[in-house]
């Protein structure tokens, strides 16, 4: 299986003064990885590495050195809010709704992010704000029961959802939703994308469908939260798509770039009139274990190969080429089927 290699190794690498030019020839660099390669030769990178901070700006600036939570005092939340650490997060939300706006995945004031900050807190994104004009200050404190602790604006009306999600799923860092045209096609038809037809989708995306109930609901939020433990991009039937990171925002919006980019290249495919090739069992569970690798969640971890890419309606499953066993058929009882028709012929005589 191909080695991955995350921006971290190429950092413990640069620091043990190795060759970056030695790494494995089949190895799957992470972007980060490869952003940080390209800065290291150009020796903008030097003094990122030399700290020991990773390649993003976010990652410059410390956390909190105390762990907060909803029961920290309001100056301590505030010092926090006011922060540089939390400043660049709520910029990095604005840079993603504003890549949302630019794409058309969201319109009016739709869609809306957040970021855990804490053991019960998070940043998210206002109410009544186009995402294509979001501003720092215009973030929004919760805790995870929805109560808002900080900021001029009021929170989104669907924090719920975000919220029940990060409860119900530990690892979930940043979530994003939006409304992208293709895939939130998919969502009102309730149907999931077939697979098997592009790695990237494989990789970084694990499709699951809720069923719809009124945005903003504490059902909404449940029914989404409880797909998370498998799935990392979830089709809300008849409004739009989830999607969550055990990372950052940033890799959160890119599964709206990548599912959106997938719904729209098999939507054009299935016109052109041609048979669409698709990947073997091999295939695509090679694809799987660079997935598992790089930590994201997929209900089909233990399938069988012969599983993999069976897409419903889409075109016919796959089917496993194992030997069927016959069930033993079981002989009926003469005396007994006698005593029946015996019982029977009473009832219908005793009819007439």
């Amino acid at each position: 299986m191909s080695q991955v290699i995350s921006v971290r190794d190429i950092q413990e690498m640069i620091r043990d003064g190795k060759n970056l030019q030695n790494l494995p020839a089949d190895a799957i660099l992470t972007p980060s990885a490869r952003e940080l390669i390209q800065d290291w030769e150009s020796g903008a990178g030097k003094a990122v590495v030399a700290t020991g901070a990773a390649a993003k700006p976010a990652d410059k600036l410390a956390p909190p050195a105390k762990p907060l939570n909803s029961k920290s005092s309001k100056a301590e939340l505030d010092a926090f809010f006011a922060s540089p650490y939390a400043h660049s997060l709520k910029e990095q939300i604005c840079e993603m709704g504003h890549r949302l706006w630019k794409r058309a995945y969201v319109d009016g004031n739709g869609g809306n992010m957040a970021i855990r900050v804490g053991e019960d807190i998070a940043i998210c994104t206002p109410t009544l704000v186009s995402k294509g004009s979001l501003k720092p200050e215009d973030m929004c404190l919760v805790d995870f029961e929805g109560n808002q602790l900080c900021g001029t604006k009021k929170r989104t009306s669907e924090i719920l959802m975000h919220l029940q999600m990060m409860k119900k799923q530990p690892k979930a860092v940043a979530t994003c939703h939006c409304h992208p045209p293709y895939a939130t096609a998919f969502a009102v038809v309730g149907e999931a994308p077939p697979t098997c037809m592009l790695p990237e989708y494989e990789v970084f995306c694990a499709v699951g469908v809720a069923p719809y109930r009124t945005p903003g609901s504490a059902d909404m939020g449940k029914l989404v939260a409880d797909l998370t433990d498998q799935y990392n991009t979830i089709l809300m039937s008849n409004h739009g798509v989830v999607t969550w990171s055990h990372n950052n925002i940033e890799e959160a919006y890119w599964r709206m770039e990548i599912i959106e980019a997938y719904c729209r290249t098999i939507v054009v495919a299935g016109q052109l009139g041609k048979p669409i090739n698709t990947f073997t069992g091999p295939q695509m569970k090679e694809l799987l274990n660079i997935k598992q690798s790089l930590g994201f969640v997929d209900p089909r971890y233990k399938m069988k190969e012969c599983e993999l890419c069976d897409s419903g309606d889409w075109r016919p499953g796959a089917s496993c080429q194992a030997p069927q066993t016959t069930e033993p058929t079981i002989g009926l009882d003469p005396e007994a089927e006698a005593a029946v028709k015996a019982i029977t012929d009473q009832i219908l005589a005793q009819m007439k």
